[in-house]
């Protein structure tokens, strides 16, 4: 079994392939802003728990405490394209803010960067770990 098949490495992929399509949707409504009646779009949200579930790490929570908070694995297909009902629409009806969409583009890329560094961490780690046994 090679290290990239374990399953947090899988859901890490699924994040970082998430945030290269959410780019592309982003990308649209940017190149869409000016065109009259487009609605932007965007991704529904990514979810660790809709991508493996609780049961895959074998893990289950337990409420033990009437102080515990209970665990709750949310519904629906990651990757989804939605339409999203903006604030502010144009007087051709679109709703592309460019501001906005440049803001998710920024984010999309800091996050994007973040689950590559995790990725690339945890496997020179697990590397390092195993060749020190040797």
């Amino acid at each position: 079994m090679a290290f990239t098949d374990l399953p947090i490495f899988q859901a890490l992929k699924s994040k970082m392939q998430w945030h290269q399509v959410r780019q592309g949707v982003l990308a649209e409504n940017i190149a869409n802003a000016d065109t009259p009646e487009y609605t932007a779009k965007e991704l529904k949200s990514y979810s660790f728990e809709d991508h493996m579930g609780r049961e895959y790490f074998g893990l289950q929570t337990v409420r033990t405490d009437n102080g515990h908070l209970t665990g709750m694995i949310s519904a629906g297909t990651p990757g989804k394209v939605v339409e999203r009902d903006m604030f502010e629409i144009t007087p051709s009806g679109n709703n592309v803010i460019l501001e906005e969409q440049m803001m998710k583009v920024t984010e999309n890329q800091m996050d994007y960067q973040a689950a590559t560094t995790l990725y690339t961490k945890s496997l020179s780690l697990i590397r390092t770990a195993l060749s020190k046994g040797r």
